[in-house]
């Protein structure tokens, strides 16, 4: 018989298996207490009993934790808010603000037609106003010395503004007007002094003429101004380009001076065309990158150009758009008097540039900046339960259909029982460009009149499908109501016995009177949806700043509208539940 090899070991240690160690008899026979970890404090009731002091511990509202903790907007105080509510009520009509009766006819006849009661929206009340001081000089921009290591350095001193107001508020508007009005003005006092100057020319020819009778001296060419705006709009995508070119040539039908837009959408030809007109330009509509490559050929395109608006503030300066953006800045700085930046939101990168480089710039921000109107209701459809089953693509196909079956209370007011009810527009919002497409099929198949618009569709079709959901149908005229009158009594008629036609099943599918655009942020930023009345969204989005833009295509200029948000196993339950109690309380979400 041979011993056992550990007979000459002290003591003998076996690895015990996980059922010896936390079976039902684990705990006998120990010598040490085995303890996980740090020993647990004491409860704060029992320090109470024994009189020991307890740390009071700060109460956090149960409100905004989820959303404390994506934080990408900068916070505005409400005592700002408030102080900026009763700044502007007095301010009821564009008459009290001192533009010219051109500018301010325009107002009633082109920018906002059809309309009989028309009032300023806060962000005009606030802009307006602050745009227009000091508006009739004509006073070159004054220059300042700085000292930065020991060297003197020359920099142009010009306003800075930043216009902060909720989407659908009319910030276009806002500095539309005082752009055009100071143009006017500085117009009228160059034809002053060009007449001046023609008489002046007029007289020194006579006398060379009188003193010089057989010498022939060559003409000087006329001076052009083409190629050289007096103020330029930057906006991100070729879309908004289109859409605040618009308005601005809008306005120039009765307020008269020549405005032109370039994007990548046009032809070389007709961007030279626009921008080298002989009669020359005086508002520039464009995209930074384009207008940086036309700079780098000719530079004098930027030597004129006393007002420089960037809409869309927050995307133009971001990592993307910066470098072209602040190279224009810079390149228009010795002769620009006022830098406008607009935006619906202030994230925090912007407000870090912001504070760097223009640490005096003087923001014009609205009382309801960052919160979502109240007349846009939110809904919730959780993806997970029956009968979808985790399907994202037909829980959003069950949404549009049970929104386009149902009835519609404000298609055309008083006469919705004479006319045919009216189409009903709807866009989805998915967070990849990849998805638009795949939705939208899906979509198609369900029977739904769906497309898709991304970065990949062509311009001139961007520009086509965006039309649809642009622009809202006028109200309907005499005629058309008389003659849906008369359809409609033939229809109440007895009518006479036909044969029973066969039903297409295709058809049958189909969903009547409603168009589904499926789409990326591309459709959220700026563009003016007014006859939108629906948003989907597809997804949960990332930040708070994307669902401000997204469901800021609903409750423009005063309509109500509705969102409908998808939310599924990995979706952020507690963002969704807390921005939509803030929309209910009325309240910013920073």
């Amino acid at each position: 018989m041979a011993l056992s090899p550990n007979v000459a070991k002290d003591t003998l240690k076996s690895k015990r298996n996980d059922r010896e160690r936390f079976g039902p008899f684990s705990g006998m026979n120990q010598t040490e207490a085995r303890i996980r970890g740090e020993p647990r404090g004491r409860s704060q009731a029992a320090l109470r009993r024994s009189g020991e002091p307890v740390k009071e511990q700060k109460k956090e509202s149960p409100l905004y934790k989820a959303l404390k903790m994506q934080t990408t907007l900068a916070p505005v105080t409400y005592g700002r808010r408030t102080a900026i509510k009763e700044k502007i009520a007095d301010i009821t009509s564009f008459d009290q603000m001192p533009l010219l009766p051109v500018v301010r006819e325009s107002v009633f006849s082109q920018a906002l037609p059809g309309l009989f009661d028309v009032t300023p929206t806060p962000i005009q009340r606030l802009a307006i106003p602050a745009l227009l001081k000091e508006q009739g000089s004509t006073q070159k921009p004054k220059q300042k010395r700085t000292k930065k290591n020991d060297e003197e350095k020359l920099e142009s001193d010009y306003e800075q503004f930043l216009l902060a107001a909720e989407t659908g508020s009319g910030k276009t508007l806002a500095y539309l007007l005082p752009v055009i009005d100071s143009i006017k003005r500085v117009e009228a006092v160059e034809q002053k002094e060009e007449k001046l100057l023609e008489i002046q020319k007029a007289k020194e020819r006579e006398e060379k003429l009188k003193d010089q009778v057989f010498d022939i001296e060559p003409e000087e060419p006329a001076f052009s101004n083409a190629g050289r705006p007096r103020a330029i709009i930057l906006v991100p995508t070729a879309e908004l380009v289109t859409q605040v070119s618009s308005k601005v040539k809008a306005l120039s039908h009765t307020v008269k001076f020549r405005s032109g837009m370039i994007s990548s959408a046009l032809t070389p030809r007709r961007i030279k065309s626009t921008v080298f007109n002989p009669a020359g330009i005086d508002v520039l509509v464009s995209t930074p990158h384009l207008l940086s490559s036309i700079a780098k050929t000719s530079p004098y395109i930027l030597s004129r150009v006393s007002h420089l608006v960037l809409d869309e503030a927050d995307s133009l300066l971001d990592r993307s758009f910066a470098p072209t953006t602040t190279e224009i800045i810079d390149k228009v700085a010795p002769s620009l008097q006022k830098l406008i930046l607009c935006s619906a939101t202030i994230p925090r990168s912007l407000d870090t540039v912001l504070r760097k480089r223009y640490p005096d710039i003087r923001r014009l921000t609205t009382p309801n900046l960052h919160a979502i109107p109240r007349r846009v209701q939110l809904g919730v459809v959780d993806v997970e339960k029956h009968p979808y089953r985790g399907n994202r693509d037909l829980a959003c196909a069950d949404v549009i259909w049970s929104i386009g079956k149902a009835g519609d209370s404000e298609s055309y007011g008083p006469f919705a029982t004479y006319m045919a009810p009216k189409t009903k527009k709807i866009i989805v919002f998915v967070n990849e460009r990849e998805e638009a497409d795949e939705v939208a099929k899906f979509l198609q198949s369900k029977g739904i009149d769906a497309v898709s618009l991304s970065r990949d569709s062509s311009g001139r079709n961007q520009e086509e499908i965006l039309e649809e959901y642009t622009e809202s149908p006028p109200p309907p005229s005499p005629e058309e109501i008389m003659l849906a009158q008369k359809k409609r009594r033939l229809e109440e008629a007895i009518p006479f016995e036909l044969p029973e036609q066969p039903r297409d099943s295709t058809e049958s599918r189909r969903l009547p009177n409603t168009k589904v655009l499926v789409t990326t942020d591309i459709a959220s930023r700026g563009i003016d949806t007014v006859a939108v009345k629906t948003v989907i969204l597809y997804h949960v989005p990332h930040t708070t700043i994307d669902f401000i833009h997204r469901l800021g295509r609903l409750g423009r200029m005063g309509k109500r509208g509705r969102g409908v948000v998808l939310v599924g196993k990995k979706d952020r339950k507690d963002v969704v539940r807390e921005v939509r109690e803030a929309m209910f309380r009325g309240q910013a979400l920073i």
